[in-house]
């Protein structure tokens, strides 16, 4: 099962952990299945479309997904999913 790796701001709704698994085909499955183990988990990444909200990436083993198939990447068994909120500074 794909691993996910789960921010510190949004690790009080993964009970403190750091590193999750979920199933899926792609990252949209991924998330509403995250979303049924977690509550409110897929409600803090994604809009009320279901789109990765922009000031958050994902990325599969390294690559955003904004530069592959967005929601619609597909994942595998071994893969690691990262969900990285955006930084902003000045």
């Amino acid at each position: 099962m794909p691993s996910v790796l789960i921010p510190t701001p949004l690790r009080k709704l993964t009970n403190e952990l750091d590193t999750v698994q979920a199933a899926g085909a792609n990252i949209s499955e991924l998330l509403e299945n995250l979303d049924k183990a977690f509550p409110g988990l897929k409600n803090r990444v994604c809009d009320e479309n279901g789109t990765v909200r922009r000031f958050v990436n994902v990325y599969v083993n390294g690559e955003d997904i904004r530069f592959l198939k967005e929601n619609a990447t597909e994942i595998k068994e071994n893969d690691e999913i990262s969900i990285v909120p955006a930084i902003a500074g000045g």
